[in-house]
C-alpha cells in the first residue's frame, strides 16, 4: 500500500489543482521581474526553484520566465559532497561562462550541452567553467565521468544512451519499493525494460504488492501506473499468479468510469458522473493504455472493452483539431499539454488507429518546446515525451532528440538518478511533484531501442515512420512557440504574409491557429486568399482558413466573409462547421444573417457520426454565451419557433458549460414564449449534465431562477434538491439557491422544514466554519418566509 505521507502529497498537490483556461496559463502568484538579477552585483533570486546541473552535483538558480532564453548566469545553490563538483564550486558562486568565454545566450542550454560534449570520450570528461566568487572570475575545470558521444541515430543504436539505461536501472535497484506508487511503477517499468535477469527478484515482490494494492483516495492516478507495470510485467514474465489482482484493478478501473467515458480525480459516482470539478485526461488517458495492457495480458471482459471504447471515443474527438486539454474541454491550443498528447499516441497505437496515433504522434513530436510546462507541474509531461514522439519512427525521434537531448543532460545527476526537474517560473509549477523520483520517467525514454515493453514500442507502429521531409515538416511546426524568445528568428511576428498564409494549411492546429492569429494583426486584403482556401479540397487549408476568417473579418468585407461562412455550416465535415460558428461569432454583429443556420444546425443532432453532440456543443457557445456569443445578449429578431426547437436540444447536451450557455436565453425571453419549452427547462434542472461537472450548476441555477421569476411551484423543492452540500461548488449553489427561495415570500412556507434540516446538515458538515456565512443567511431566510404572509398565487409544470 502507499505510504500515508506520499498519499498526503500527492492528494494536497491534486486537490489544489484549477483548471486551466487561459493559453500558457501562469501560477497565479508569479509575476516577471523588472529586471534580470546580476549576482556579481549583489542580485538575488525570487525564491523559486533551483535545477540540477547534470552530472557536477551542483545545483543552480536561473533566472526564468517561461523559459530561460534571458539567463546570462547561474548562481550555485547546493554542491553535494563527494561530488565532481565538490571542491570546486560552493554555494554563492556564479557560473559566468563555459570553455572561457560568458554565456552568449540561455545560460542553462549552453550549460547542458557543456556537458555534454565534456561526456565525450574526446573530451575526457573535464568540463570547463568561468567561476566568478568574491569579485573575482577565474576558469575552473569539473571532472565528470565520461558516459560517450549520441550517436546521429539517438537514442537509438547509441552506446551512450545504453549506458545511462544500465547505470540508471542499478541506481533504481539500489533503492527499496516499500510501497506502491507512481514513480515506483516507473521504476519498475524501466528494470522489466531493462530484460535483465538479475531484477527479476525485485520486479517479482513489487509486483505482488500492485497486485494487493487498493486505493480509493485519487484512486484513478494511481490505478492507471499501477495496472500498466503489472499488465507489462505479466506479459514480459508469463507470471500469472498476479493475474487476479490485475483483473480486479482493471475491472475496478472500468467500472469506476463516468458514463460519457472520463475519469475524474477518483472514481465515478453512483449516478456515473464524476465528483470534484469533472473530468481529467490525464488519469483517465493512463487508466485506459493499462486496461488495454491488461487485455493484452488475458484480462477478457465486456466490462473491459466498453469502457476502453468508451474513453478511445471521448478521446478521438480531438483528432485534427488541438491538443487533448485538462478535461472536457475545447483543444488546447498547443501542440501539447501536459504529455496527454504523447499518451494518447501510444494508446490509439496500441488500439491500432492508424489516423489517430499518427496525429498525436506528429504532435507529441512538434512540441518539443512545450515540456516544460505542465497543470501543477511538468511530471508527465516529461514521461510522455519520448513514448509518444517514438511512435513517428526513428528519424522522428531522432530530430526531437536533437532538440531535447540538453535538457535530459542536465537533468541526470551526478549518481545516475533524475531528480523532478520543475517549470520555469511563469508556467504554473506549484511544486507538488518536488519529491517525485523522476528516474524511471526519464529513462522510459533511454529504454525504447530495446522495444521491450509495448509502451516503448513493443508491438510495430500502426502507421509507417515518418520519412525525412515529414520529419522536417513536423520538427519546424514547433518553431516559434515562444514569442518571448527575442533572439527567436521563427517567431510569428517576424513571419511574411505568404508564411502566415501557408501556415494555414499546415495539418498543426497549432500553426493555423497562430497563422490566423497574426493575420489578425496585420494591415492587408487577405479575404481574396483566404476565399481560395475555403474553396479548396484540401480540409486543413479550409480549417485554417475559416479561424483566419474570424480573425479578420471586422476588418474585412463581412457580407463576403459571412456568406462563405454560412456556406461552410452546411459542409459534412463537422469540424469546418464548428469552425465557422465560432468564426461567426468573432464576426459579432455582421454575422446575425448567420443566425437561422446556425440554431437549425444546433436542432440537429447525428448520434452515430457525433455521438457526444460537440457540434451541438459548440453552437451553443457560438450562439448563447453572454460574452462573445452572437445572441447571448439579445434575442432581437431571431426566429423563436428555431429558437426553441435549438434550446431544447442544448438542454440535453452532454456538456454542463454549453448547457449554461443557455441561461442567457432564460433572460431575455418572455413568460408566454419560454412557456412551452418550461418541462425541458425544468429537467435539465432536475438531471445534471453528465460532464462538464465544474459547469454543470450554471443552467440548473439558471433554471430555478426562472421558476422562481414566474412564480412556478416546482421550483421551491428543486432548490433545495440542487444545492448539493457535499459537492464542489457548494457555496454559490447554496447562496443563489436560497436568494432564489426569498423571493417566493410566504409561498416558501412548505419547505421550511427542509430548511431547517439543511441547517443541521450545514452546522455538522466538515467544512461548517468556511459556510458559516451561509449558515447565517440561511438562518435569516427561515425567520423571514416564517413571519412572510403574502404567499401570491403560483403556477405549476403539471397543469400546463
Amino acid at each position: 500500500m502507499i505510504s500515508k505521507n506520499r498519499l498526503k502529497q500527492f492528494a494536497f498537490g491534486l486537490l489544489t489543482c484549477v483548471v486551466v483556461i487561459s493559453f500558457h496559463a501562469t501560477s497565479a502568484s508569479a509575476q516577471r521581474r523588472k529586471s534580470i538579477p546580476d549576482f556579481t552585483q549583489g542580485g538575488e533570486t525570487d525564491g523559486s526553484h533551483d535545477w540540477t546541473l547534470g552530472p557536477t552535483g551542483a545545483r543552480g538558480w536561473i533566472y526564468a520566465w517561461k523559459h530561460t532564453a534571458d539567463a546570462r548566469q547561474i548562481l550555485i545553490t547546493r554542491v553535494a559532497k563527494g561530488s565532481p563538483a565538490d571542491g570546486i564550486l560552493e554555494a554563492g558562486d556564479v557560473i559566468l561562462g563555459i570553455d572561457g568565454k560568458p554565456f552568449d545566450d540561455d545560460a542553462r542550454i549552453q550549460f547542458a550541452r557543456a556537458v555534454t560534449r565534456a561526456e565525450q570520450e574526446e573530451a575526457g570528461g573535464v568540463l570547463e567553467l568561468v567561476r566568478w566568487r568574491e569579485g573575482q572570475s577565474q576558469n575552473a575545470e569539473i571532472q565528470i565521468p565520461v558516459m560517450g558521444t549520441y550517436s546521429d541515430t539517438a537514442p537509438y543504436d547509441c552506446e551512450k544512451s545504453a549506458k545511462i539505461l544500465e547505470l540508471g536501472c542499478e541506481a533504481i535497484a539500489n533503492k527499496r519499493m516499500r510501497y506502491v506508487s507512481i514513480p515506483n511503477s516507473l521504476n519498475a517499468l524501466v528494470l522489466l525494460a531493462s530484460g535483465q535477469p538479475k531484477y527479476q527478484p525485485i520486479l517479482s515482490d513489487y509486483a505482488r504488492k500492485v497486485a494487493r494494492y487498493r486505493e480509493e483516495s485519487f484512486a484513478t492516478w494511481h490505478y492507471g501506473y499501477s495496472i500498466m507495470f503489472l499488465a507489462e510485467y505479466v506479459l514480459a514474465t508469463g507470471d500469472d499468479s498476479v493475474m487476479p489482482g490485475l483483473k480486479r484493478l482493471a475491472l475496478e478501473a472500468a467500472h469506476g468510469q463516468s458514463k460519457v467515458g472520463s475519469w475524474g480525480h477518483r472514481f465515478a459516482l453512483a449516478d456515473g458522473r464524476v465528483g470534484g470539478y469533472g473530468c481529467m485526461n490525464s488519469p483517465g488517458i493512463s487508466l485506459t493504455i493499462s486496461m488495454v495492457l491488461a487485455r493484452e495480458a488475458g484480462v477478457n471482459d465486456p466490462d473491459l472493452d466498453l469502457a476502453i471504447t468508451r474513453s478511445a471515443r471521448f478521446l478521438r474527438w480531438y483528432v485534427d483539431k488541438g491538443a487533448i486539454p485538462y478535461g472536457d474541454h475545447a483543444p488546447w491550443p498547443g501542440h501539447e499539454d501536459n504529455g496527454k498528447c504523447s499518451m494518447v499516441a501510444v494508446l490509439f497505437d496500441l488500439l491500432g488507429d492508424r489516423d489517430a496515433a499518427s496525429f498525436f504522434s506528429k504532435m507529441s513530436t512538434a512540441a518539443y518546446d512545450e515540456r516544460e510546462r505542465g497543470h501543477t507541474g511538468n511530471f508527465f509531461n516529461m514521461l510522455w515525451a519520448m513514448p509518444g514522439v517514438s511512435r513517428c519512427g526513428p528519424l522522428a525521434t531522432n530530430a526531437y532528440w536533437q532538440e531535447q537531448a540538453w535538457y535530459y543532460d542536465l537533468a541526470r545527476g551526478w549518481d545516475v538518478n533524475f531528480p523532478y526537474q520543475g517549470s520555469p517560473v511563469g508556467e504554473e509549477e506549484h511544486g507538488k511533484y518536488a519529491d517525485f523520483d523522476s528516474t524511471g520517467a526519464y529513462l522510459l525514454a533511454y529504454a525504447l531501442p530495446l522495444k521491450s515493453l509495448y509502451i516503448t514500442g513493443k508491438k510495430p507502429s500502426s502507421f509507417p515512420a515518418l520519412n525525412q521531409s515529414e520529419v522536417d515538416d513536423v520538427i519546424a511546426a514547433g518553431r516559434g512557440f515562444f514569442e518571448t524568445k527575442t533572439k527567436d528568428r521563427f517567431r510569428y511576428k517576424h513571419r511574411s504574409e505568404q508564411e502566415l498564409l501557408s501556415g494555414l494549411s499546415s495539418w498543426s492546429p497549432f500553426v493555423r491557429k497562430r497563422s490566423a492569429l497574426e493575420l489578425g494583426r496585420r494591415k492587408g486584403d487577405f479575404q481574396p486568399a483566404l476565399l481560395k482556401l475555403l474553396a479548396s479540397e484540401d480540409r486543413y487549408s479550409r480549417y485554417g482558413a475559416i479561424e483566419a476568417f474570424g480573425q479578420i473579418g471586422r476588418t474585412a468585407d463581412p457580407v463576403a466573409s459571412v456568406a462563405a461562412l454560412t456556406k461552410a455550416l452546411e459542409s459534412e465535415d463537422p469540424c469546418i462547421r464548428i469552425l465557422a460558428g465560432e468564426a461567426l461569432a468573432s464576426i459579432g454583429k455582421p454575422a446575425m444573417a448567420a443566425v437561422p443556420k446556425m440554431l437549425e444546425r444546433l436542432a440537429m443532432t447525428d448520434p452515430n457520426n457525433d455521438p457526444r453532440a460537440m457540434e451541438q456543443r459548440f453552437l451553443c457557445f457560438s450562439l448563447f454565451n453572454r460574452r462573445g456569443g452572437l445572441i447571448g445578449t439579445s434575442l432581437e429578431g431571431v426566429d423563436r419557433e428555431l429558437l426553441l426547437r435549438a434550446v431544447q436540444v442544448g438542454l440535453q447536451n452532454e456538456d454542463g458549460r454549453a448547457r449554461g450557455s443557455l441561461g442567457s436565453v432564460y433572460k431575455n425571453l418572455t413568460y408566454e414564449e419560454i412557456k412551452p419549452i418550461l418541462p425541458a427547462i425544468h429537467q435539465a434542472i432536475v438531471e445534471p449534465a453528465p460532464s462538464g461537472i465544474m459547469f454543470a450548476s450554471e443552467i440548473r441555477l439558471s433554471g430555478v431562477a426562472l421558476l422562481a421569476k414566474h412564480r412556478i411551484r416546482e421550483g421551491m423543492p428543486l432548490c433545495i434538491q440542487i444545492m448539493e452540500i457535499d459537492k464542489w461548488g457548494k457555496k454559490k449553489r447554496i447562496t443563489d439557491c436560497l436568494k432564489t427561495l426569498e423571493t417566493y415570500g410566504a409561498a416558501a412556507k412548505p419547505v421550511l422544514p427542509e430548511l431547517r434540516q439543511l441547517e443541521q446538515d450545514l452546522l455538522a458538515h466538515k467544512e461548517s466554519r468556511m459556510l458559516s456565512p451561509i449558515i447565517y443567511q440561511l438562518r435569516d431566510l427561515i425567520k423571514e418566509i416564517a413571519n412572510a404572509t403574502d404567499a401570491g398565487e403560483l403556477r405549476s409544470i403539471q397543469e400546463m
